[in-house]
């Protein structure tokens, strides 16, 4: 069984301008399925394609599955049978021996900037880079899945 765990944070728009970042790879992804304890996802990552599948979250874990698929199978499912999505740029920022992944949102979500961290266990620690801001794991506003439905700009 695969498993995410996973934390999320707000990240500091002016802490992170001033970052020195390596170079980002840009995202678009979009859902087949995206109801409420299961989604189904399409990611294009630079010159790669995945499909995803995540349950539930309980805490800050839950089930994922993710595969590589050809590229311009990842194009087409997007462009025919996804029902809405995201574009953004991530980053990945090696802190003390892990790794966050910080993502700045395009199109209705731009302004968003959120850096997630995988850890192997829900008591697993981990450095906190400065950029970092208030922490949003439990607030499912900030997951992509409700992102690509209710957009960061509409939210007033």
């Amino acid at each position: 069984m695969g498993l995410e765990i996973e934390r999320k944070f707000l990240v500091n728009p002016e802490k992170w301008k001033a970052f020195a970042k390596p170079q980002g790879t840009p995202y678009q992804q979009g859902y087949l399925v995206n109801e409420k304890g299961k989604t189904i996802r399409v990611r294009i990552a630079g010159s790669k394609a995945f499909i995803t599948i995540k349950g539930a979250t309980t805490g800050f874990t839950r089930k994922e599955y993710e595969y590589e698929i050809p590229l311009q199978d990842g194009q087409e499912l997007l462009e025919s049978f996804a029902l809405q999505g995201t574009a953004k740029t991530r980053y990945r920022i090696p802190v003390a021996g892990k790794v966050f992944e910080v993502d700045e949102f395009k199109g209705e979500n731009l302004g968003l900037i959120v850096a997630e961290i995988e850890l192997k266990s829900e008591n697993d620690t981990f450095e906190k880079p400065d950029f970092l801001a208030e922490e949003v794991t439990d607030d499912p506003r900030y997951y992509n899945s409700n992102l690509a439905t209710h957009p960061f700009s509409l939210w007033g």
